[in-house]
């Protein structure tokens, strides 16, 4: 297990990549995240009302920009202090967690000061209840299939508490189902087109176990091939006529962790996230979107901060 989880190795790494973005565009950025915290101290997406979902984006984004000032922080422990529904779903509850630690971290204001004192263990017998039969987790305990998207999100959970994910075996059989002919994975196994971001969360989960080989590389190189559009970026599947920036973000993502930085077109790349940038601030999704949001905002800024890797600036 790495000495670190992966949700911090991976912020680290990206707020490196931003370090040459220029003041007034990292400022003109850190103003819209700061723009969709709600007076209750969540974070907004496309609607009004506050969500851990997209908290949890806000906190990546502001952590990019060097953005998590006591201010925000503390009205973001004071909404995580009220939430008591996180135990529904996979999703709240990763969101949840990792906000926690960030507000800690940034803020030193421990949320979970008054938890019991073998919290870790209530939530590690909590992740299990989402385990199903085929080795994988679903989204809720109604879930009678896992998702490889939820797996992902629960192997990061439990690295969150210092922890790997029970039966890595399993795990490692469970997405192995998941993978296509076309060399990617599926979200849910009835599907038969593989899904960059799937691809990319099965990906980083057999990095977790140890369980990368020279076949499965090449065979993520053939399907991230396919996925790349001369736009620029990479595409949901093969069958979306478009890039987006989440897909691009994962798709070179993956594509750095496994070597293959020469299937993406970097400049291209840093066109075609440029164009989704609004001027007062954010990102949006892709070139048919019509506003910003804190999700396809970090996406963003995640691929220009991916771009120096690849010895591409972040502008010019």
């Amino acid at each position: 297990m790495p000495a670190e989880p992966y949700l911090f190795r991976l912020g680290e790494r990206l707020s490196r990549g931003l370090a040459g973005l220029e003041p007034e565009r990292r400022e003109r950025h850190r103003r819209f995240f700061v723009s969709r915290q709600n007076r209750d101290g969540g974070f907004r997406g496309r609607d009004d009302s506050s969500d851990l979902y997209y908290t949890a984006f806000g906190v990546r984004g502001l952590a990019l920009l060097q953005g998590l000032d006591t201010a925000v922080c503390q009205r973001l422990a004071d909404y995580l202090a009220r939430q008591t529904e996180m135990h529904v779903s996979v999703i709240d509850l990763v969101s949840w967690l990792y906000c926690a630690i960030m507000v800690q971290l940034h803020g030193q204001l421990d949320v979970l000061a008054q938890a019991p004192a073998d919290w870790p263990d209530r939530l590690a017998q909590l992740l299990e209840s989402f385990r199903t039969p085929d080795g994988g987790y679903a989204k809720t305990h109604e879930g009678a299939a896992g998702s490889t998207y939820h797996t992902f999100l629960v192997a990061l959970c439990y690295e969150l508490i210092g922890r790997q994910a029970p039966g890595p075996g399993l795990l490692h059989r469970f997405l192995l189902e998941r993978q296509r002919d076309d060399g990617g994975f599926v979200e849910i196994a009835p599907m038969q087109r593989s899904g960059t971001n799937p691809t990319a969360a099965a990906v980083a989960v057999l990095n977790m176990v140890g369980a990368i080989t020279p076949e499965l590389r090449g065979d993520i190189e053939g399907f991230l091939g396919d996925v790349w559009s001369g736009e620029g970026g990479f595409q949901a599947n093969t069958r979306v006529p478009f890039p987006d920036s989440l897909s691009t973000f994962t798709g070179l993502l993956t594509a750095l962790d496994l070597g293959l930085s020469g299937l993406a077109q970097p400049s291209a790349c840093r066109a075609f996230i440029d164009s989704l940038e609004f001027p007062d601030g954010g990102f949006r999704g892709a070139l048919w979107d019509t506003l910003a949001d804190v999700e396809y905002s970090f996406y963003a800024l995640g691929v220009l901060a991916l771009l120096p890797e690849t010895g591409t600036p972040l502008s010019g």
